[in-house]
């Protein structure tokens, strides 16, 4: 999609550069021949439609004359027919060419990027293309606007050198950490000498949140690859402006219902408790496994995690939740069914 048509529509044309690039990404282009409906009056769709060349009629059915939209016109700069339900019907009098978003989207990237524009103008406004990605990682999209201000006040930036260990296996929890710029690879010891590579993570990706959600020492130990910047964010400020937004729970007759459209259940304990017993249907991925078997998993599907009190898959939902997964906690875990007496 062109980013200069689309820097004239309304709001794209209120939006950063950084935005446009996400906004040409984001739309699908349509083509109409003459005589084709694109939507009717009374539909409830979620799209946004922008005429890009041509002609379109919208039709009231109320036997006045419909209206006439041509491209380049001042109309066609906002989107067809905006109310929902539709208030009219919209029919291609010549070949078209529109542009087509869906609501969700669009209203994301334009908070995201004023968001962003204000956080900028409050926060060491040096590099606004790295707040932006920030913004547009799934995690932070479902972060309250109220909490972001606060959030990107609390974080404190940290230089790091090539090979300089950040977190340790076995240590405490006490910050969650973005990467700002370089890289990082995460390895987990297996025994007998032996370390295994969970992941290697880029500028904008996380990691930490484990221990500061689960409360149990670190999983994995985080080495820089080379030189970069992370920021760090202490443990209390991530509990309270970004865990609890992000982490959503479902009790047992919610996840019920999930499970009947398609929900999958997930343990993430480790495969000695799974063995010992767990809810049928459920898929063992222990947590410290996740971020190396993530990609593996459908985006489609909505996820139901669980652990023995609800910690660690609390932890693993926050990492799902990053990388755009629907990832819901039973809530208290198998703990809490076997107070109910549920099986």
């Amino acid at each position: 999609m062109n980013r200069q048509e689309l820097a004239q529509l309304i709001p794209l044309a209120d939006l950063s550069d950084e935005a446009l690039e996400q906004a040409a990404k984001l739309a699908a282009s349509i083509a109409l021949e003459p005589g084709r409906v694109l939507f009717r009056k009374g539909s409830a769709d979620d799209r946004s439609f922008y005429l890009l060349a041509g002609e379109v009629a919208l039709d009231s059915e109320d036997n006045s004359a419909p209206l006439l939209v041509k491209a380049g016109s001042e109309t066609a700069r906002h989107p067809l027919s905006r109310l929902k339900p539709r208030t009219y019907s919209c029919v291609a009098r010549t070949p078209c060419t529109l542009a087509s978003f869906s609501d969700d989207d669009l209203d994301h990237l334009v908070a995201r990027d004023q968001a962003t524009a204000y956080e900028v103008t409050e926060f060491d406004g040096d590099d606004p293309q790295w707040m932006f990605d920030l913004l547009s990682n799934p995690a932070f999209s479902g972060v309250p606007p109220g909490n972001l201000h606060s959030l990107f006040g609390r974080f404190e930036a940290v230089r790091a050198e090539a090979g300089q260990i950040i977190l340790e296996q076995g240590g405490p929890g006490d910050y969650y950490y973005l990467i700002r710029s370089g890289s990082v690879r995460v390895t987990r010891s297996a025994g007998e000498g032996k370390t295994v590579t969970l992941a290697e993570l880029q500028p904008g990706q996380g990691f930490g949140e484990e221990a500061l959600i689960s409360g149990d020492p670190r999983n994995a130990t985080v080495t820089m690859l080379n030189a970069g910047e992370l920021m760090r964010l202490p443990a209390a400020d991530f509990d309270s402006l970004l865990r609890e937004p992000l982490v959503h729970r479902v009790n047992l007759a919610q996840g019920a219902e999930l499970i009947k459209h398609g929900a999958q259940l997930i343990d993430v304990r480790l495969e000695a408790e799974f063995n010992e017993g767990s809810l049928k249907g459920s898929t063992n991925l222990p947590l410290y496994l996740l971020r190396l078997k993530a990609n593996s998993l459908d985006r489609k599907r909505t996820y139901i995690l669980f652990c023995q009190s609800g910690r660690r898959s609390a932890a693993a939902a926050f990492l799902l939740t990053q990388r755009g997964f629907d990832a819901r906690v039973l809530d208290g875990g198998l703990a809490a069914l076997s107070r109910t007496g549920a099986k």
